[in-house]
């Protein structure tokens, strides 16, 4: 097992809006009424129990927040999503078919889909890997063929195909493995509070026109259907290598997404790919096709980073995650790794103990200062800390390139730039040229032939001959 990476912590680049705003420790007093709310309203429909400790509650915060911040913590909204979650993971046994699906059938999935390297960037967050070129044409005859004979112990409704229930086994692992497994480390700004998203490096190079048109539909369905019932848990998706017709692309990818989650896309020359990337994750934590120093190839398991490796227990002989599906079982102090799945003709179930990690135990935080004085003793409220979402580290060595953002108070111009880089209704275009509104561009390239195109893009960003839409008006 490859331990090799950072140790200690920087600064990481400039996002508003994300995390650890609305997460578990960072809510403001609407925010917590809202959750209280949300809550009880849950117990009430029958859908939410609370325990006699947090562990032996249904549902862990952090779960919860993930609906209310969805929904921007309108309680009505958060709770009629969250039913219908619970209502299509009972109705299809999401559980058990992850806990049950045969070992081949994951793995086969697992090397098409996204796939985490085994780090996180500078706030701790996990890095995924996606390479779309592989879902050619072949693969996905044969992923849908293969899908149709999906081995597992669960029940469905026969309503989500066998080909997206598989995909979803990969999102549970993310939920059920790698989250927990991250937010057990506290080597991170805001060590108290779980983690609950990724990070995905997203590589369309060498994919053409048609392979995206052909891909339409399934990854639609994917996306609508793990907005629906996996909110909240993409962070940051950098796209790498876009091609000239990407704005084209982006007109079907963005209706696909909420608003939130579209304003969390970065768009990558190659020529910022390597500064851009280094701004939010570690060099020793980007693959080295990336511009990193990982040795991370697609399709390759994770390999853990040191912080890992010092809270792991390795058990039964091994010294790495297994394949396949992984589940925790809280065990007092500690979290036991246990490996799931089925595998043979008959379906023998898996149950094999992989490693113990030790969970965090923090003090309870002080809410005053006793000062002894002469008169009497002197009571000092301590203040909450000023949330920065600009100073939010993870493990590392090496220091931020020098484009990164200022992290002190930003100035009139610095936010008038950053309103003209970040359009409300795109993602963040980060290669020096003017934004634009995709959909809009898409509209006036539809009618070009693809050379024309090629002209006026280059790597998915606009250049000075294509036009430019700016306030719903074109120059």
């Amino acid at each position: 097992m490859s331990t090799a990476g950072p140790a200690h912590r920087v600064q990481s680049a400039v996002v508003e809006y994300g995390y650890p705003q609305g997460h578990l420790g960072h809510l403001g007093p609407e925010e917590e009424a809202a959750f209280t709310n949300f809550k009880a309203l849950c117990a009430e429909k029958g859908y939410y129990t609370a325990g006699e400790t947090a562990d032996q509650n249904s549902h862990d915060d952090e779960t919860l927040l993930r609906f209310l911040r969805a929904r921007r913590f309108i309680v009505a909204d958060a709770f009629t999503q969250f039913k219908d979650t619970e209502d299509w993971r009972k109705a299809n046994q999401i559980t058990q078919l992850y806990e049950t699906i045969d070992l081949e059938h994951y793995e086969e999935t697992r090397r098409l889909y996204p796939q985490w390297t085994g780090r996180r960037d500078r706030r701790g967050i996990p890095v995924y890997v996606f390479e779309v070129k592989h879902l050619h044409s072949k693969a996905m005859a044969a992923y849908e063929k293969s899908a149709q004979k999906t081995h597992t112990k669960a029940q469905t409704d026969g309503k989500t195909s066998q080909k997206m229930l598989r995909l979803f086994a990969l999102y549970e692992n993310l939920v059920q493995f790698v989250l927990p497994l991250c937010s057990q480390l506290t080597d991170r700004e805001n060590a108290k509070t779980p983690i609950t998203q990724s990070n995905n490096i997203v590589d369309i190079s060498g994919v053409g026109l048609k392979q995206f048109w052909n891909l339409r539909t399934h990854m639609q369905d994917a996306s609508t259907l793990a907005t629906a019932h996996y909110p909240e848990t993409l962070d940051r998706i950098f796209i790498i290598g876009a091609p000239a017709f990407f704005p084209t692309v982006w007109g079907w990818i963005k209706k696909w997404f909420d608003p939130i989650t579209t304003s969390k896309i970065f768009i990558l020359s190659s020529h910022d790919m390597k500064n851009t990337l280094e701004s939010f994750i570690d060099p020793k934590n980007i693959p080295k096709k990336y511009g990193g120093e990982l040795e991370f190839q697609f399709g390759d398991m994770p390999l853990l980073d040191p912080a890992m490796a010092s809270i792991t227990t390795w058990e039964n002989g091994k010294t790495d995650l297994a394949h396949g599906p992984m589940i925790w079982k809280k065990e007092g102090e500690y979290l036991r790794a246990v490996a799931v799945g089925s595998e043979g003709e008959g379906g023998k179930l898996r149950r094999e103990d992989v490693c113990l990690v030790k969970r965090p135990l923090f003090e309870p935080e002080p809410e005053a200062v006793v000062v002894p004085q002469e008169n009497g003793i002197l009571e000092i409220p301590i203040e909450a800390p000023i949330l920065r979402p600009e100073l939010l580290t993870a493990p590392t060595e090496t220091d931020l390139p020098s484009t990164i953002m200022p992290t002190g108070p930003p100035t009139e111009a610095a936010k008038a730039e950053k309103e003209q880089k970040v359009p409300g209704d795109g993602p963040a275009v980060l290669d020096g040229t003017k934004p634009v509104d995709a959909a809009a561009v898409g509209e006036v390239l539809k009618d070009l032939s693809l050379d024309e195109k090629k002209e006026g893009l280059v790597n998915g960003s606009v250049t000075a001959t294509a036009p430019v839409v700016a306030q719903g008006k074109t120059t």
